[in-house]
């Protein structure tokens, strides 16, 4: 089951779809809840993306924006196959941004965070 934010006529939902084979019977079951609207992010130019190299849910942020980062720092914590990993920064700089949150559910190359 994959869970995705959609919005509708202005109005976001969350939603949980579930992929069933063609011989699967259909249930009508409402699983979309409405949820807060999401506001736009600053667009960044520039910088280094900090990605996640596999899928995965975000247990911790370890930087803020603003922070000066080192060359293999801590950036998140990735829960993957239950184990921790810890995602580090890829070059010296400052955190210009963050792209997720405690809880995320990430994909492969995900960008996590921005560093310049």
């Amino acid at each position: 089951m994959k869970r995705y934010n959609i919005t509708v006529n202005g109005k976001a939902y969350d939603v949980a779809v579930e992929e069933i084979s063609g011989d699967a019977p259909v249930v009508s079951t409402p699983v979309a809840t409405p949820v807060a609207p999401v506001a736009t992010a600053p667009v960044i130019t520039g910088g280094t993306e900090v990605t996640s190299p596999m899928p995965g849910t975000i247990l911790d942020i370890k930087v803020e924006v603003g922070d000066v980062v080192k060359s293999g720092q801590p950036i998140v914590v990735l829960e993957a196959m239950k184990m921790e990993n810890d995602v580090n920064a890829t070059c010296d700089g400052k955190i210009v941004s963050i792209a997720v949150t405690k809880g995320t559910n990430v994909e492969t190359g995900k960008v996590l965070a921005i560093i310049q």
